[in-house]
């Protein structure tokens, strides 16, 4: 067997990747190894020039590294939409968040909040301050290291109420998702599979982001709480 391509991705994906990479062992004979990181460190890794050969990030983050030229711009293709959530540890009260009134009222009333780093956990801040709350819970907001999981921070006790991509928090023990936050909170990002510009098996990466983004895997994406674009 020929050495396996190389996936690096942000951790939104890694659930929904690791499934599809032994699938595709399975059934085409090629190993594919996936590395998931912090969407920001990914972005980094690619800009100092380690080599991989699809990469999988934010449309944006996507954008900017392609027109860098990172990046082969004509390879990229959407592979799912995802939408941030909220989340409480296991059994803890379940505000309701289905409104923006409601939202605001249970980060008001945490004890303590968490957010990633990248886009959603920025738009939140930005949520946060149009309330005008910003002063009274700037003391209580935790943003969650890159690479690790709000809901890792809800689960050790380090935050009452997190927010996240939903299919971070999906499948992760030890806590109970709200649902989906509400407009204007909500920001919904686009992930999208590009094949690296220093990759030298460049058709087989477009051959296994064919497979990835191929329409029979979106049942798959949804039991990963993301959904295709």
């Amino acid at each position: 067997m020929s050495r396996a391509l190389t996936i690096i991705s942000s951790m939104a994906a890694r659930l929904v990747l690791a499934e599809q990479a032994g699938l595709y062992r399975l059934r085409r004979g090629v190993a594919v190894d996936l590395e998931a990181v912090g969407g920001v460190d990914a972005a980094k890794r690619v800009e100092a020039g380690e080599i991989f050969d699809v990469v999988v990030l934010s449309d944006t983050v996507i954008s900017r590294l392609a027109e860098a030229g990172h990046l082969v711009r004509a390879t990229v293709v959407p592979l799912a939409r995802s939408e941030v959530a909220a989340a409480v540890s296991k059994g803890a009260e379940r505000p309701d968040i289905r409104s923006e009134s409601g939202l605001r009222n249970a980060v008001l009333a945490a004890k303590s909040v968490g957010y990633s780093t990248g886009p959603s956990g920025q738009h939140l801040l930005k949520v946060f301050e149009g309330w005008g709350i910003m002063a009274q819970i700037a003391g209580r907001i935790v943003q969650a290291p890159p690479g690790v999981p709000v809901g890792k921070l809800i689960v050790e006790g380090q935050v009452d109420l997190g927010f996240q991509q939903l299919s971070e928090l999906i499948s992760l023990e030890g806590i109970d998702v709200l649902g989906l936050v509400p407009p204007p909170a909500q920001i919904m990002t686009v992930f999208c599979g590009v094949v690296g510009a220093r990759s030298a098996r460049a058709d087989e990466a477009a051959e296994l982001l064919g497979f990835l983004a191929h329409p029979e895997h979106a049942g798959l994406y949804r039991r990963h709480g993301m959904d295709l674009p």
